[in-house]
């Protein structure tokens, strides 16, 4: 089913509202054999491999790592904040650089704000996808904080905007533009990708698709090759990449 932009929730008491994964339907991994180690190309590390994936995400790691974890996540959402902060460096240094473990993020889009910094996190192509995603993340506060103080009236009236303009102009309202120009997205590219409606389109179209195959409800949820896991936390992810051999 395809998503209109015009279905984006309106209210801005919504788009700051509470995230949760969903914790239904999901397999355990099972405990299996130790996956080997693989080395990386000359001179890199694994973790500098990072491409975009058919499935809208972009990935980080051994293409043919035994082992795929997938992260659904929204950058409005607190508890994926709070699992890149637990999870980043380990997840990299631990996991991905040994070759067994790919790491894949697809975005969640829960609303008008979360799709915006997504916009903006893609925008460089996928080589600083993972960082800028990560700094987005941390800038949760600040950008709360922004839309807060635009009122309900403004973000209204933002989202009645045309589609082409609708997104420059929050990001303009969030500080956003400002924010990802000191990380390396000058003004013109910032504001190019913001009027892409087809990027939004896509980002949109992919989450729907999300909740259609595998029954996504809420952020951060996760896959292992293939299969959603119990475990909002990094402690709990970590446990269930054990279990399928990343040891």
């Amino acid at each position: 089913m395809r998503k209109s932009l015009s279905l984006l929730p309106i209210s801005l008491a919504l788009a700051l509202s509470a995230c949760g994964g969903g914790a239904s339907d999901t397999a355990e991994s099972g405990t299996t054999d130790s996956a080997a180690a693989v080395e990386a190309p000359d001179g890199q590390k694994w973790s500098e491999t990072v491409s975009k994936t058919d499935a809208g995400g972009v990935v980080m790691g051994n293409p043919d790592a035994p082992i795929k974890l997938v992260e659904y996540m929204s950058i409005t959402c607190s508890h994926c904040k709070d699992f890149g902060e637990q999870a980043f460096a380990p997840l990299r240094d631990n996991y991905v650089d040994s070759g067994r473990v790919s790491f894949e993020v697809r975005n969640f889009v829960r609303d008008p704000l979360d799709l915006t910094a997504a916009i903006l996190s893609r925008c460089g192509g996928e080589g600083p996808f993972f960082p800028l995603t990560e700094q987005a993340l941390s800038n949760q506060g600040a950008m709360f904080e922004k839309a807060q103080g635009m009122g309900e009236a403004t973000y209204t009236n933002i989202l009645q905007s045309a589609h082409d303009k609708r997104f420059v102009r929050l990001a303009e309202q969030l500080g956003l533009i400002t924010f990802f120009q000191q990380r390396g997205i000058s003004e013109d590219q910032a504001k190019a990708c913001l009027a892409n409606t087809e990027t939004a389109e896509t980002l949109m179209n992919n989450t729907q698709k999300a909740v259609e195959e595998y029954n996504i409800e809420g952020t951060p949820t996760f896959l292992i090759n293939g299969q959603k896991i119990e475990g909002t936390n990094w402690a709990m992810v970590e446990t269930k990449l054990k279990e399928a051999g990343a040891k």
